[in-house]
């Protein structure tokens, strides 16, 4: 699906969803700066979110849930040195942003009053994505029904299919941000999601087995993208995924040599490197990538970006969560590291440029350094011949869960589809593989990069100190060597 080649007038549907109801005008807004910067204060925003969501579950042909919910509030923050000040409302009303206001200047001392700013609305952003609203284009039957057949698909593809899980969800997010630079910058934000769950049964008594797979995928467009093909893409990923585990062996352990997948397999990427790459954890020195700037960090070909500004993609956004463009940012490049992921306050404090990953929840969240769709660029080398070069390895085509540490990048990763290769052909699946090593030496292993980038199909929630924001991962077809792969054979 194509964003609209016109600008959207977000300016105008936020005005009219977020001010205008609760009788608010911009200059009332430039008061409320005035307030904040009664003591010494180096930086204000303020943030308006209206939210509406709604998610319907299909278990068993049967609606196991359904849901709707309406949010909307303000957040005000107020930033003095590294010191931040943060007070939130569901309450949008003048009285509400003025004690919030208030609240918020405490953090600085008493100083010389400034002049609070003139507020400007920022030049129009190229729209990403079109501004419907996508929980209206389907009625509520519709809905359900595009689930049951979803779940019809699945249990046609295979005979052994006995549980069937299906979920739709869908928001509408509209957002108005205000800053004490003057700047006012707005954004329509749709989201839409469809998955499928299967379990699958194989053998009787005894030798009964049962194992799941699981698909999905979306993006920010309406409901009308989940046509019958795209479901049956969705069906035949699950099933594929629970029949290749239900003739899974237990995987082997030890130092080897692994192949991951393009697409979701970033994941891994995103995790193990890509949060270490965050301005936060840099400034802070958390990070094992912390004054790294111009060292070699990964192989060389390997060049890893976040690009905020795909079209209709999951983690694509018009603006930030502080109101500047979001953008392609290269943070390692042929291996070397160039770049960090910054917000508005990590950026002063580090002296680095704004590059639009402040990223927050909601209005009663603080914004944080945050990716969007983070991958890697493609190689040289054709996937078949990366697969052709191993002798004796595992395939890793689909992840589950995983955990990082920060600090030291090391990982622990899952794989939910997973195969042995075997003197260059992909051969026996395996079930219970754990890949486990750390990012920094995973990405100075990578020896071979495909030229078959993807990205994933629109699945990817990334959470950071309690807070879950939508994102996009990628990459090639990777050979990483040296891997310690954890088994159960």
């Amino acid at each position: 699906m194509n964003a609209p080649a016109n600008a959207i007038p977000h300016f105008d549907i936020a005005e009219q969803t977020l001010l205008e109801p609760h009788g608010l005008a911009p200059h009332q807004l430039e008061r409320v700066f005035g307030r904040v910067f009664g003591n010494q204060v180096d930086f204000a925003d303020l943030y308006f979110q209206y939210a509406r969501s709604e998610a319907w579950s299909l278990e068993e042909g049967i609606v196991k849930s359904g849901s709707f919910n309406i949010e909307q509030g303000v957040g005000v923050r107020a930033l003095s040195g590294e010191k931040t000040a943060f007070a939130y409302s569901d309450d949008i009303s003048l009285a509400a942003l003025q004690a919030a206001a208030d609240t918020t200047r405490a953090i600085a001392a008493a100083g010389s009053r400034r002049l609070a700013p003139l507020l400007q609305r920022q030049k129009p952003t190229p729209a990403l994505y079109a501004a419907n609203d996508p929980i209206a284009s389907l009625d509520d039957a519709a809905k359900v029904k595009l689930l049951e057949r979803l779940e019809a698909m699945a249990r046609a593809a295979d005979s052994r299919v006995r549980e069937v899980m299906a979920h739709i969800a869908g928001t509408w997010e509209v957002v108005l941000v205000a800053r004490s630079d003057g700047r006012m910058a707005a954004d329509v934000r749709p989201l839409v999601r469809v998955s499928i769950t299967v379990i699958m049964q194989d053998g009787v008594g005894t030798g009964r087995r049962r194992e799941q797979g699981s698909s999905g995928g979306g993006g920010r467009f309406d409901y009308a993208y989940f046509t019958d093909a795209v479901l049956q893409d969705y069906a035949k990923r699950a099933v594929h995924q629970a029949s290749v585990n239900l003739a899974a062996r237990p995987a082997p352990a030890g130092e080897m040599t692994v192949v991951l997948g393009p697409g979701w397999p970033g994941i891994l990427l995103h995790e193990a490197v890509g949060h270490g790459l965050e301005g936060d954890f840099n400034r802070k020195g958390s990070s094992t990538f912390a004054g790294r700037i111009g060292q070699r960090v990964a192989a060389k070909g390997v060049t890893v970006v976040d690009d905020g500004t795909l079209v209709d993609r999951r983690g694509s956004l018009t603006i930030d969560d502080e109101g500047n463009p979001t953008q392609r940012t290269v943070l390692i490049e042929d291996g070397i590291l160039v770049g960090y992921l910054q917000d508005t306050l990590n950026a002063r404090l580090m002296g680095a440029p704004v590059t639009g990953n402040g990223r927050r929840e909601s209005f009663a969240h603080l914004p944080l350094p945050r990716m969007t769709n983070t991958a890697m660029m493609n190689g040289s080398h054709d996937p078949q011949e990366i697969i052709k070069s191993v002798k004796k390895g595992v395939y890793a085509a689909n992840f589950g869960g995983g955990q990082v540490d920060i600090t030291s990048g090391k990982f622990v990763f899952s794989t939910a589809e997973a195969y042995l290769i075997e003197n260059g052909r992909i051969t026996t699946p395996v079930r219970g593989a754990t890949l486990i090593g750390s990012g920094p030496e995973a990405m100075m292993r990578v020896s071979m990069i495909g030229n078959d980038m993807a990205l994933d199909s629109g699945v990817g929630t990334c959470g950071k100190e309690g807070q879950s924001v939508p994102v996009g991962v990628g990459q090639p077809t990777l050979r990483i060597d040296g891997l310690t792969v954890g088994g159960t054979g």
